[in-house]
């Protein structure tokens, strides 16, 4: 029986999956989580074997997380269940040690599929992310820009390009408007570009906005 802690800031998802995985057999929900600090917390007490977990929550950011998890908690197993699509995130994550990758529009099925994969030891990834994996190992060090960029400057990159300013980015990451700025000009100097309308342009040409 695989023990599930669930990790989403909004307690009507937390609830949702809660129902989904109330019809399986081999699992079972002991704990759930509204923030990357909780999840720390709960893990402490033990008795999990599989976090699923929302990149979007307060504080402490979900990549971080996963690094957190994989540090202390070796044998805990990390499924990310996000509404980001895999060509915002999904490559990035399985290399900082997530199990796996599913976005909030997938199927149930599709959930309990992962679920089951990283309750085995295994590596849970669709067709789509197999790919995009295959192809990021080919291109060595002929990677996109935007892969290019530490995890915070990927996230200020993202924010900036989905239309939050400066101020806004800084309440998302939990940051001041100063190291956001600092991170903003990191990122336009790795990405050779010269203004958010540039950014914007490179992030629908690359599949990151619509």
């Amino acid at each position: 029986m695989a023990r599930v802690l669930i990790a989403d800031d909004h307690a009507v998802v937390r609830q949702g999956l809660k129902q989904i995985l109330a019809d399986t057999e081999d699992m079972v929900v002991v704990d759930e989580a509204a923030n990357g600090a909780e999840v720390l917390d709960r893990l402490r007490d033990g008795g999990v074997d599989i976090v699923v977990l929302d990149l979007s929550m307060p504080g402490i950011s979900g990549l971080d997380v996963i690094r957190q998890v994989r540090k202390e908690y070796p044998k805990v197993a990390v499924l990310v269940l996000s509404v980001h699509t895999e060509e915002q995130y999904a490559v990035r994550v399985m290399k900082v040690g997530a199990s796996g990758y599913v976005t909030k529009a997938s199927a149930p099925e599709e959930l309990v599929k992962a679920l089951r994969c990283a309750a085995d030891g295994h590596k849970y990834v669709s067709s789509s992310l197999a790919e995009r994996l295959a192809i990021d190992l080919e291109r060595g060090s002929d990677r996109p820009l935007h892969e290019r960029l530490s995890d915070r400057e990927y996230e200020v990159f993202r924010l900036t390009v989905s239309g939050f300013g400066v101020q806004q980015i800084a309440a998302e990451l939990g940051l001041s408007a100063k190291t956001v700025s600092t991170y903003r000009a990191r990122l336009m100097l790795k990405m050779q570009m010269h203004s958010s309308a540039d950014l914007t342009r490179y992030a629908i040409r690359h599949g990151i906005v619509e």
